[in-house]
This record gives C-alpha cells, sequence and structure tokens, in this order.
C-alpha cells in the first residue's frame, strides 16, 4: 500500500499510537509545513505523555489553522484567549503564547538558512542518526542552546531529541521493533 495515501487516510481520522509509530515516527520528514508542526506539538508535550498530544492532534490542526505558520506568526490576544478557552487542546497558555513566538522564530531560520531543514543540517551534517535507549544527547543539548538562545521556549534537550526522532533525523526504533535498522 502507499505509505503517503495511508497517511492521509489515517490523518482523516484519530491516529493511534501504533499507526503514529508504523507509518509516521522515525521516517525522514523534511516538509517545512510537518517541521513547524511537530515542533509545536512537541512543545506541547512538555510535561505530558505523547498519546495526550496525539490525542489531541487533530484539534491543535483545526486550532492552529492548520499549522499555518503565516497566520499562527500573527495571533494577538483574541486569538490567545480563544485558544485558552478551547477544550480540546491543550490549554496551557505559557505554552501557547510560546507557540506563537517559537513561530516567529521558526520563520526568522526559515529566512536564515531557506529552511528548518537546512539549520538542522548544520548541526547534523544531512545525516541521520541511528540509537536507542536514550532521551537526551549532545545533538539534542546543542540545537535546544541554540534554539533557547534565539529565544524560543520549551525546547528543552528532551523536548529537542522527542522532535528529532517524530522526523526522522534519529532514527531510535528498538531491536525488537520490525523498523529496527542498524
Amino acid at each position: 500500500m502507499n505509505t503517503g495515501f495511508l497517511l492521509v487516510c489515517l490523518s482523516l481520522s484519530r491516529i493511534t499510537s501504533v499507526q503514529y509509530h508504523d507509518y509516521e515516527w522515525g521516517k525522514l520528514n523534511t516538509d517545512e509545513e510537518y517541521l513547524f508542526e511537530m515542533l509545536i506539538l512537541e512543545s506541547f508535550q512538555a510535561g505530558l505523555s505523547w498519546q495526550c498530544v496525539l490525542n489531541k492532534r487533530e484539534a491543535f490542526k483545526e486550532a492552529y489553522d492548520d499549522f499555518d505558520i503565516d497566520k499562527v506568526i500573527e495571533y494577538d490576544e483574541k486569538k490567545i484567549e480563544q485558544l485558552s478557552n478551547n477544550p480540546n487542546i491543550i490549554r496551557n497558555k505559557l505554552k501557547i503564547k510560546a507557540s506563537i513566538s517559537n513561530a516567529k522564530i521558526f520563520k526568522s531560520i526559515q529566512e536564515e538558512y531557506q529552511t528548518f531543514y537546512n539549520y538542522l543540517c548544520t548541526f547534523t551534517h544531512g545525516k541521520i542518526i541511528y540509537e536507542i535507549g536514550k532521551t537526551t544527547s549532545t545533538l539534542s543539548d546543542s540545537i535546544s542552546n541554540d534554539l533557547k538562545k534565539r529565544g524560543m521556549k520549551f525546547v528543552g534537550s528532551t523536548i529537542i531529541y522527542s522532535y528529532l526522532q517524530a522526523i526522522g533525523v534519529i532514527y531510535s526504533h528498538e531491536k525488537d521493533c520490525f523498523l529496527y535498522k542498524d
């Protein structure tokens, strides 16, 4: 089956954690909209389970205008209040405000490096890292520190490590997983 078609079908319904693992997590995805979406979702995951965020993913997409970065960077106090009162998403006001300022920083990184993925490649040299059993690394430390220097919030090393796994820059399928690669 065409995995692109399957992902579209999965996105139309609530995706389970098994589907997310089998068809999305750990697969290199350099699409700028996807990179932005995952960074926002990962930042909301701070202190929570990924399952909690995954269960609310479609509601986030709707609330965040399909993660259209140009719309998100324009969110004002009225939109912040609307998001803060939306029972279908995580309503942490600090994370909501951070998502907007992070969007602006993400956009400035895109302008500086042409793409956010190019920015990530300055740390990875365009390579995929194969490792398991970690929650942080020198790579996630470096990217986290740089993003924090640029002003991003909720981008600690653990969040960035998880983000890099989600987008496939770090490939962490365990040895007993059917997707495991050396």
